[in-house]
Parts: C-alpha cells; structure tokens; sequence
C-alpha cells in the first residue's frame, strides 16, 4: 500500500519552473537563503571525503598498470555504481526534489539511503541545494551556476570550476527549513540524515567486505575497497557534477526554458539520464527527462519497473501537448 502524499499546487512562495510547473513543495520566500555556517571541522570532514576518493580516482591508472584490477572489483564497483547512482537519480532528484512519483514508506526510505551511500550529502541537504538551483537557476542565488561570473573566458573558466565542484567547498549551508520542509518535517527522512555517516561507512565498508569475502583474503578486501569503494565514489561524483557545469554550458536546447540547462548526449548512459538536462528544466516534475526519440534514461525506465511491481504510483509521465508547447524546434 502506498502512502498517499498531498499533490503539490502552486500557491504564494512556491518555487516553480520558468513555464510554471511547480518543482518542489511550497516554501517560505521570507526564510533566508542560508541557514548557517559550516564550521572548522565540519569542512575538514567535507573536504576529505570530496578530495580522498578524487585522489584514487587519479591515482587509478597508474595502479591498474602495477598492480591491476581483477572481475571481482569491476563487478563489485558497477553495481555498486548503479544502485547508488539511481538512488540519486530516481530517489535525490525525481522523487524527493521533483515529486516525479508517489512511493510508499519502504520504497521512500530505500531511496533514502541508497542516494546517501552516493556520499553526495545526505537527503535533506542535496535536496534543499537542488530546490535552490531550480528556484534560481543561473542567476543571483543559484548554488552552482557556471554563468554567476560573466561570459568571459576566464570568467566561464572560473564558473566551470564553481559549478562543478568549488561550490561544495563554500561554508553557507542552504537553509532547508525554507526549501524542503517536507522533508525536514519528516520523521523518517530525519532518521536517515541524521546516520548519513553510516551510509558513507557502509557504502565504502561492503565493497570492501564483499571483496574480501570472495577472494578470501585482505589483499581482495583492500583492492575492492580502493576500485569498488574509493574509485566508484570519485566516478560518480564528477559524472553527476557535470551536470551541474558541463550541461548548464554545452549541449542541444530543443525546448524552452530561462536558464542554459542543454542536453548532453555523451553523458546520458552513465547519468542514468540526467544529462538530458535541457527537458528536464522544461518540466522539472517530470518523471522521464530523455524524452525525445532515442534518448537513453535508465532512471525513467527503474520507475516504469516500480510503477508496474505496484511500488510507485501517480507516475508524471511526459504529455505530448506539453512537450509540444515547449519544443522550440
């Protein structure tokens, strides 16, 4: 059964889209930006876990060329990569920020967690960021537009640099009591942010366990902890990233909207379809952001499945006479 949430409608300081769809619960316009500050350690803690797998990310070559990566790791960190992705993808984004679909309590928590073991920030902090990126998408007020320092090719330089991920590095923490108080009103959702910590350990620890367990060594715990833990992490921070930078500068805008959002092809795949970013500022509540013929979205295509196995419901799927009124060519 199903736990029936209210629609959202759009009312007085609700954020919408620039064609009016609402994105996001309604929110208080009279509630400040930012909530507060990050302190010295909390910094210390973000800035290793962004930086440390990075590290691996760029110290895999040369370790896949003197000691090597065997299946188990490969296997290992592919699926670890899908189920934390998706839960981003389907979970952070289309369900928790967009409201793509209704989900019932088991399936909700699940989701939860699956995009905190992404090791993106916990639920309640990605999605008030995100709600805050749509609300001011590239303009004053956007957490990581590439656009907020000019046109300039220095300055475009700087704005990758900032959308992509020096963002993170800032102290202001968006407030999430103006931008997701749904989710802060939340008993369950509060529960999972408050163990983030323990879905950052578990998501790093059972790659390495698994390996370990398999090849029954700690040679094998170590080598799946560094590829399917660290590297797998490192990937798909900067393959979700780049939506933020790559895709608010390059990229096809076949539909209308008051941002740069573009579609990014060679993306897609390894974004479960994210990098149609252009469609999904068109309609930001919709469930399917490849919309067009031949746009791959795995993330649209895990929700046909849990609408069809009865877990998700009241699914946005696209409207042919939206998609129509919105195409620009």
């Amino acid at each position: 059964m199903m736990t029936r949430q209210p629609r959202h409608t759009a009312d007085h300081g609700s954020s919408t889209d620039f064609a009016g769809t609402l994105t996001s619960a309604p929110v208080s316009s009279a509630k400040p930006l930012v909530s507060g500050r990050r302190g010295p350690l909390e910094m210390v803690v973000l800035k290793t876990f962004l930086l440390v797998p990075f590290a691996a990310l760029l110290a895999a070559v040369p370790l896949l060329w003197g000691w090597g990566i065997g299946w188990t790791d490969v296997i290992l960190a592919v699926v670890f990569y899908v189920f934390t992705t998706l839960g981003v993808t389907v979970g952070y984004h289309r369900y928790f920020t967009h409201g793509a679909f209704k989900a019932g309590r088991p399936l909700r928590i699940a989701l939860a967690v699956a995009g905190s073991m992404a090791v993106q920030g916990s639920v309640i902090f990605w999605v008030a960021s995100h709600r805050r990126h749509h609300a001011f998408a590239d303009r004053e007020g956007d957490p990581h537009s590439p656009w907020l320092f000019g046109t300039s090719p220095a300055a475009l330089v700087r704005g990758f640099w900032h959308a992509h991920m020096g963002w993170m590095f800032g102290r202001a923490v968006t407030n999430a009591d103006r931008f997701a108080p749904d989710l802060t009103g939340d008993r369950d959702l509060r529960v999972v942010n408050r163990f983030f910590w323990l879905w950052i350990t578990l998501s790093l620890g059972l790659p390495a366990l698994l390996g370990g367990l398999i090849s029954g060594g700690w040679p094998g715990a170590l080598s799946a902890f560094f590829w399917a833990g660290l590297v797998r992490v490192a990937f798909l921070h900067h393959v979700s990233w780049s939506v933020n930078s790559i895709c608010h500068l390059i990229g096809d805008r076949p539909f209308a909207s008051r941002d740069r959002a573009a579609n990014f092809w060679p993306l897609a795949l390894l974004s479960m379809g994210e990098s149609w970013h252009n469609s999904h500022h068109a309609d930001p509540t919709c469930a399917r952001h490849g919309v067009l013929r031949g746009q791959v979205d795995v993330s649209a295509r895990v929700i046909w499945l849990f609408e069809r196995l009865g877990w998700a419901g009241e699914v946005r799927w696209p409207r042919p006479e939206r998609l129509a009124a919105k195409r620009i060519r």
